[in-house]
């Protein structure tokens, strides 16, 4: 059956489900444990926990850090030879030993689809939809019953609300039907005039204009790429990327820039993002209906690391750790790369619609030829606090993209509720 749930209560019915399911689990196990014999509680690496015990749970945490790895060279190609000898890795200015580095991975990927279908990109729905199916091909197994490897993939659109289209599944066929059939949301269809900002305009970060229904105002990329990675992938783990198909131009959401790229952090996700310039930013340039070839535009541009030149993209102002400048004016392109990377994804750019299939079997290549690199730093924190990762190439003619930082995991007591 086919879900469509839009933001904020695309999870609540399931989240009610689940958290109703533990509660009675959870009296189960009081009930069982309280009639365990008394040599239960004594130490045992197969004892069962007492009465007592179960009713302060420590979070045990995992310190060791997982990156996904791309290296490429001066002309954008993937470089697939290296070793973790030929890298420097550094964490908050320190130097890092790291564990293990290895081009392999048995770890399966947890892809989300995002694609804009406003009417500002409307002309290119068509090519968006051939280029997603045919990635939904190259990512998911033929066959979901031989699907050892734990691949899966969702579906959301977005416009004026965000819907999930098609949760995570191994399927092609659900994908391939809902994809092809994917189009404008109801309130889209509904509207008329022009896209208006009813939330963020511009991505500046700074938390104004937050209030209003998340199915008004206008394109809602913020709360897309928020809900996809806070409600969906955070839960999730392996490797996790998104794919976003914008023309980076948000006027209706309610989280902002930040808020959207914090999440994608929290939850260990790469954003991979796909410009393709607008119906109304096209009549506003200079080149009206240009056609251009794909040039430099298209290859790795954004992707590199932000250590290696440019500091922190968007600094110097607005809310959040990192602020998101404040343009009254919206540079679609511009937010699109800093989304990309801030993640440790990678920017494409559709010069013409006819790219975007060529686009999407770039980004599965680098998916699937992604080094794993993990490390265990040498501080501990259990505050959450944000730490930024450098992880640059010995050889200067090669660029490393990864993610930026990661969020430390926080150290919670979870205490009965009879308490």
């Amino acid at each position: 059956m086919k879900t469509r749930t839009s933001h904020p209560f695309l999870l609540s019915s399931l989240a009610l489900a689940v958290l109703a399911a533990a509660a009675v689990a959870l009296v189960q196990q009081q009930t069982s444990t309280a009639q365990q014999p008394s040599t239960a509680q004594q130490p045992s690496s197969t004892a069962q926990p007492s009465t007592d015990q179960s009713m302060t749970t420590i979070k045990v945490q995992s310190r060791e850090v997982y990156l996904p790895v791309t290296v490429i060279d001066k002309h954008g190609a993937l470089v697939t030879t290296l070793s973790a000898k030929d890298f420097a890795l550094t964490e908050d200015g320190r130097p890092q030993v790291i564990k293990s580095f290895s081009a392999q991975s048995n770890l399966p990927f947890k892809l989300g689809l995002l694609v804009d279908t406003s009417r500002s990109v409307n002309s290119a729905m068509d090519s968006e939809r051939k280029a997603a199916d045919r990635f939904v091909d190259q990512m998911l197994p033929t066959d979901p019953k031989n699907g050892v490897r734990g691949d899966e993939a969702f579906l959301i659109h977005f416009d004026r609300e965000v819907e999930l289209l098609e949760d995570f599944t191994n399927s092609r066929d659900k994908l391939h039907h809902e994809i092809d059939q994917m189009g404008p949301t109801t309130q889209e269809r509904n509207s008329q005039g022009p896209e208006s900002g009813g939330g963020n305009s511009g991505g500046n970060g700074n938390g104004q204009q937050r209030g209003g229904m998340r199915g008004g105002g206008g394109t809602q990329l913020y709360d897309a790429i928020y809900l996809a990675a806070d409600e969906l992938m955070k839960p999730k783990s392996g490797r996790k990327a998104l794919l976003v198909f914008s023309d980076g131009e948000d006027r209706g959401s309610k989280e902002t820039l930040n808020d959207a790229i914090d999440s994608a952090d929290r939850a260990s996700v790469q954003v991979f993002t796909i410009y393709f310039k607008g119906e109304q930013e096209r009549q506003q340039s200079d080149f009206p209906g240009h056609r251009g070839g794909m040039g430099s535009g298209m290859g790795y541009p954004g992707g590199g690391y932000p250590g290696s030149g440019g500091g922190w993209p968007g600094g110097g102002g607005g809310g959040g750790r990192r602020g998101g400048g404040n343009e009254s004016q919206i540079d679609g392109k511009k937010i699109m790369q800093q989304i990309a990377q801030r993640t440790g994804g990678q920017f494409f750019e559709a010069k013409k619609k006819d790219n975007l299939d060529e686009i999407y079997g770039l980004i599965a290549g680098a998916l699937r030829q992604q080094y794993l690199l993990t490390y265990t730093p040498d501080k501990v924190d259990t505050d959450g606090e944000f730490h930024r990762i450098a992880l640059k190439a010995n050889s200067g003619d090669l660029t490393v993209i990864t993610r930026e930082g990661y969020y430390a995991p926080e150290e919670k007591t979870a205490l009965d509720s009879s308490h």
